[in-house]
């Protein structure tokens, strides 16, 4: 019997690495919640101060698809080093930035940072994990992810009623130096050789068009769509929506052509011909959209439909995320023991449970009721979502594995990007000739707005439980054929 022991070195580099991207997260989730306290110091509408956290998203997603190639470029210490140099200097620049530009190019260096983290943690769990722990240790990463959305909105509310909100970014310095960077450099080990992997520059140019494209036709579309409503002009947004469209698809059109031909493409791309693999793809690419704009819709409704403070409001998100967290290394276990099916299906099946009832109950809500329904989809999501890209990677060859880590985790972080901007672009729209903040017609309106919210996310959970079930029928046709 081989030995299945976790090695504690490697428990010490996940909660290293993952660190920074919990960093990360927790200051995108922290400024959620101030979104209106920011609207008003830099004079920004929705739309506008919403990019705070679509582009460290965006940029997040942008550098994810060079981590194949870093992976196999450098070795894991060096970018390790790295992810904590840009945190660093990232949360420096938001401590002394005060115009709205230069806090948004502090988020693209902190995104920069994350994105680098994010992937490498996933490359150590599945390099250097015990076979039978995978699932549990792929929760265990997503457990140090995923705790950081789930105090985010209370520690953003919790710290701007007594201090400035830049005091946030002045506590995670000290943390990422005096435990992160510490344990990284006594835990990180490399147990791979690094190959003299060369930068394609020219797809990884066109992978940023596309993804820059596509979340900024979602973008201006919203802005158009909102000025047409208001009775604005729309004319610019919308012809924008449609250049950064056209843009957007013809570079990803690109991507693909030329990573076929391509003797050392960016990311090798040929394992996605797999349906099952790439119906997985875009369950984990659709999921995210809720998962990560929920923390968005709720926090937002709550303030300025139902009137909440800052503080509440965030706390509001605390209980499902935190206990949907906490259960991710429950659902890597579940994964380990009986397989995918019933632990990813009957985790969804529950989780669309909660915004149904938030759809129900949209024009009725109370900040007890807006916490309890974010609750039961916050359990369910946690326990099935790390478990969809273990499936998958499963499915394809050990030496894909970087390739398959990137363009998973490249799509989480464009669909929570694309996420965000299409629940405030409903949202704005809803808005839009609805009076100054605060009052009852405004209220109305965000409420209303949050119904058209809940009803899309049923949507597009309901596509992704058809996309995980096509997915499990075609393994089970390939099992039986065995």
């Amino acid at each position: 019997m081989p030995d299945e022991r976790i090695p504690g070195k490697l428990i010490g580099a996940i909660v290293a690495v993952g660190s920074l991207a919990f960093i990360g997260i927790l200051t995108e989730t922290v400024m959620t919640v101030l979104f209106p306290q920011l609207m008003r110091e830099f004079n920004v509408d929705t739309a506008t101060v919403q990019w705070i956290t679509t582009i460290y998203l965006l940029v997040v997603a942008a550098t994810m698809p060079l981590s194949s190639y870093l992976n196999r470029r450098f070795k894991y210490r060096t970018l390790f080093l790295a992810a904590v140099a840009l945190a660093v200097l990232g949360s420096l620049i938001m401590i002394v930035g005060h115009a709205f530009p230069v806090i948004l190019i502090a988020r693209v260096i902190q995104g920069m940072g994350s994105g680098v983290a994010t992937p490498l943690m996933i490359n150590i769990i599945l390099e250097q994990s015990p076979k039978s722990k995978v699932g549990r240790l792929m929760g265990v990463g997503s457990l140090v992810i995923t705790v950081a959305p789930a105090i985010g909105p209370t520690v953003g509310g919790a710290v701007s009623s007594i201090l400035p909100w830049r005091a946030i970014f002045v506590i995670v310095i000290p943390i990422i130096l005096l435990v992160s960077l510490p344990v990284g450099l006594k835990c990180v080990e490399q147990h791979r050789p690094t190959e003299e992997a060369r930068l394609n520059s020219l797809q990884f140019v066109s992978i940023v068009l596309a993804l820059c494209g596509l979340v900024m036709f979602l973008n201006q579309a919203g802005v158009a769509v909102s000025a047409a409503v208001s009775g604005g002009s729309a004319t610019v947004s919308a012809v924008f929506a449609v250049v950064s469209l056209i843009v957007g698809l013809g570079a990803l059109l690109f991507f693909g052509w030329s990573s076929k031909r391509s003797f050392s493409p960016l990311i090798r791309l040929g394992w996605l011909r797999d349906p099952m693999v790439l119906l997985h793809l875009i369950a984990y690419m659709l999921l995210p959209i809720v998962g990560i704009g929920f923390g968005y819709v709720i926090t937002n409704v709550a303030q300025l439909s139902l009137g909440t403070s800052a503080f509440l409001s965030g706390a509001l998100v605390l209980p499902g995320a935190l206990i949907g967290a906490f259960f991710a290394p429950v659902g890597g276990m579940l994964y380990d023991r009986f397989g995918p099916v019933r632990p990813i299906l009957g985790a969804f099946f529950a989780a669309i449970c909660g915004p149904i009832l938030l759809l129900v109950f949209s024009m009725r809500l109370t900040p007890v009721t807006l916490a309890g329904f974010y609750f039961i989809f916050g359990f369910g999501y946690s326990l099935g979502f790390s478990n969809i890209m273990t499936n998958a990677l499963r499915n394809i060859a050990p030496q894909f594995m970087p390739d398959g880590n990137a363009v998973f985790n490249t799509c989480l972080q464009f669909g929570g990007a694309a996420g965000t901007a299409l629940f405030s672009t409903i949202l704005s729209v809803a808005q839009a000739g609805a009076g100054e903040e605060g009052g009852a017609t405004f209220r109305h309106a965000t409420a209303v707005g949050g119904s058209w919210t809940f009803a899309t996310m049923i949507g597009i959970v309901a596509i992704a439980i058809c996309c995980l079930i096509a997915a499990f029928r075609i393994g089970a046709k390939r099992n039986s054929r065995l």
